[in-house]
Order: structure tokens, then sequence, then C-alpha cells
């Protein structure tokens, strides 16, 4: 299990434990059970703002632009949380078929690993990036490769498919392996010449 999914799941049950707590509280009043001790209300007929709670910071001047961004960065926080709970992240192991009706899993930050520095080895490949994505018995990889700027980006494709790729998928024992490759080149930063 990963950092990121223990997070969610932990900041999920505190989130969940709170309001069931607030949410469960809320229904007992209303029912008619007596309020707990730590509760804000006297009773079943109290409101939860009263006109003297609500309107009494209204005066301030500072009071409703602190509300205001309390509430904007409680919505921002929310939102980067969703986006990264719901945002496409690397796949943590692939399925090995081993051939004997077992099966096995191959770390996939290994895999990535080994098909990067594979490529890396390959000749004109100044950085390759490898990432790999999709369901753990069918991956798919989104590879960048940094060309040095004398290499034949043809030529460094095929190398890569005939080479790293096809080493990748036939280690793993995958009947296939999808890749999406982007070739840039390097970018050398201009130097001064006196």
């Amino acid at each position: 299990m990963t950092v990121n999914t223990t997070v969610n799941r932990v900041l999920l049950a505190l989130a969940g434990l709170v309001l069931f707590a607030l949410g469960g509280s809320v229904l007992a009043i209303g029912l008619g059970a007596p309020a707990p001790s730590w509760w804000l209300h006297d009773g079943r007929n109290d409101v939860l703002l009263d006109d003297s709670e609500r309107t009494r910071w209204r005066d301030e001047g500072w009071w409703w632009p602190a509300v205001i961004a309390a509430l904007a960065v409680l919505v921002l926080l929310c939102l980067w949380w969703l986006v990264s709970v719901l945002r496409r992240r690397r796949m943590s192991e692939v399925v090995v078929d081993t051939g004997d009706g077992e099966i096995a899993t191959l770390r996939g930050r290994a895999l990535e690993h080994a098909l990067a520095g594979e490529a890396n080895r390959q000749d004109g490949v100044a950085e390759a990036r490898v990432l790999l994505t999709g369901r753990r018995g069918t991956p798919h990889t989104r590879v960048v490769l940094l060309l040095e700027p004398h290499v034949n980006p043809g030529t460094a494709l095929h190398t890569f498919t005939a080479g790293p790729l096809t080493h990748a998928r036939t280690s793993a024992g995958l009947p296939e392996l999808p890749s999406e490759v982007r070739l840039r080149a390097v970018k050398h930063r201009p130097e001064r010449v006196t």
C-alpha cells in the first residue's frame, strides 16, 4: 500500500468519524435524546445560530474576509485532495504469468527503472523517463526519450521498441505492452566562447 493510499484512508476515516459523530448527535437530539456535555446547544428546540451569535461579528471589518478566506482554503484543499485521488497514478505492480499455472507480481517501479535504465544505455539517448499505467494484467507505458541532436528519431524509436521495450515485455511475460513514446531533443544551454 502506498503512502498516498494510506493518507487517503486515514483522512477519509477521520472525516467519516467526525461527520458521523456530529450527524448522529444532531439526529439524536432532534429525536429527543439529551444533548451530550460537549454539545454547543441545549436541546431539541434550540437553533444552531441564534440572532446574537449570527450578528455578533458583523460590525468587525476582519470577520467576513476571514470567513471567506478560510472557506476558500477549505474548498481548495478539498479540490486538491479530490484531484489527487482521481488522477491516474503509476501502477504499483504488474501480474506476471510464471508459465506453471501460477502468477507472480512484479513491482511497477522495478519495471519502470529496468526499462528506463536499458533505454538510457541506448546510443544517443540522453535521458529516458518511463511511467507505467493501466491495470495489473494489462499495463501500458508512457515513455519520454530525450535525444541528443545527432540522433535520427526514427532509428532511436526503432532501437527502443526492438530492444528495451521488447525485453521488458518478454521478461515480464506479457503478451503485449502498448506504449506511448515521445521523442524530444535535449536542449543544451548556450556556452559563452571567449
